[in-house]
C-alpha cells in the first residue's frame, strides 16, 4: 500500500508523466537520497533485497569538531545465510542509541535548530528496536515530515513483483504505474537505459549538486547525514536540500 498523497504534475506538460524511485532504506541518510525522495511521485523502499555489511543501510556520518564521526547501528547477520535487509535484527546486547544521542547531543547542542528537532529523534532512537528496517522506516517518516517531504512512498516486499535485478526494477516501475525512473548517479555503471527504454520507462540519473550550508566547526564537509542539514538550517532544510525542481529542468 502506498503511504501518502499523490503530488500533482508541476505543469500541464507533465500529466502523462509518473516518475519512480528506489532505494535501499538507510539509517539517517545523506541529502542525495532524501532528495530523489523529494523528486519522484512515488518512492519504493527497496527493502527485500540482500543487506550489504558496511553499507549505508545501517550507519551515517554526523560532523564533530575533529571531523566526520560514524554512528553505526549494530546487527546481527553471523549464520544469517545472506539475509534481506528486510530481516535484519539489531544488536541491542550493544548500547548504541545512547552512544548515538549522546554523540548528536554533544556534537550539535549549538546548532540552530537542535533543541527543536532532537527530542523527537532521540524520542525514536532511544526506543526499543529489533528490526534494522524498522527503526530505518520511523526515521525516515519523522525526516520526511520535517523536511516537508509529501512523497508516497511503499515497501517492496508488500509488491509481490517477481524477477530480479533490473527485470524486478522495470516490473515494480510498471507495476506503480511509473514511465521515468530516478535513478541515483551510480546507476551509470549497471543500469542500461536501453533495456528500460524497451520497456517503455524513460531513465533519468541523479546528478546531485551537494549544497553548501553553514555548518559548525570550521570548513564546510559534504556528504553528512541530513540532521546535519537539519539541525543547521532548520525550515530552510528543503529548499537547500532540493535546489531546483528536477522535472522543470530535463534538457
Amino acid at each position: 500500500m502506498i503511504s501518502g498523497a499523490n503530488r500533482p504534475a508541476d505543469n500541464p506538460g507533465e500529466a502523462n508523466e509518473m516518475v519512480i524511485g528506489i532505494l535501499q532504506p538507510s539509517y539517517l541518510p545523506w541529502l542525495g537520497f532524501l532528495e530523489q525522495m523529494h523528486q519522484v511521485d512515488c518512492f519504493v523502499y527497496y527493502d527485500d533485497v540482500q543487506f550489504e555489511k558496511g553499507s549505508w543501510r545501517n550507519r551515517n556520518r554526523i560532523k564533530t569538531a575533529q571531523g566526520p564521526q560514524w554512528l553505526t547501528v549494530p546487527v546481527l547477520t553471523k549464520g544469517g545465510n545472506f539475509p534481506l535487509i528486510k530481516d535484519i535484527q539489531i544488536n541491542n546486547r550493544e548500547a548504541w542509541s545512547k552512544k548515538h544521542i549522546k554523540a548528536i547531543a554533544l556534537n550539535y547542542a549549538k546548532a540552530p535548530y537542535f533543541e527543536t528537532y532532537a527530542p523527537g529523534l532521540f524520542h525514536i532512537l532511544d526506543s526499543t528496536w529489533n528490526r534494522l528496517l524498522d527503526l530505518n522506516l520511523t526515521v525516515l517518516d519523522w525526516l520526511k515530515t520535517r523536511l516537508g517531504i509529501t512523497t508516497p512512498t511503499v515497501l517492496s516486499s508488500s509488491l509481490k513483483v517477481p524477477g530480479r535485478n533490473v527485470e524486478r526494477l522495470i516490473g515494480i516501475i510498471r507495476h506503480l504505474g511509473g514511465n521515468v525512473f530516478y535513478e541515483g548517479k551510480a546507476g551509470v555503471n549497471y543500469i542500461d537505459p536501453a533495456i528500460f527504454m524497451d520497456a517503455g520507462i524513460t531513465v533519468r540519473f541523479q546528478d546531485y549538486a551537494h549544497p553548501t550550508y553553514p555548518q559548525l566547526y570550521g570548513e564546510f564537509i559534504s556528504h553528512l547525514s541530513i540532521i546535519d542539514l537539519l539541525f543547521n538550517c532548520g525550515p530552510d532544510s528543503l529548499a537547500r536540500l532540493s535546489g531546483t525542481d528536477l522535472k522543470r529542468n530535463q534538457a
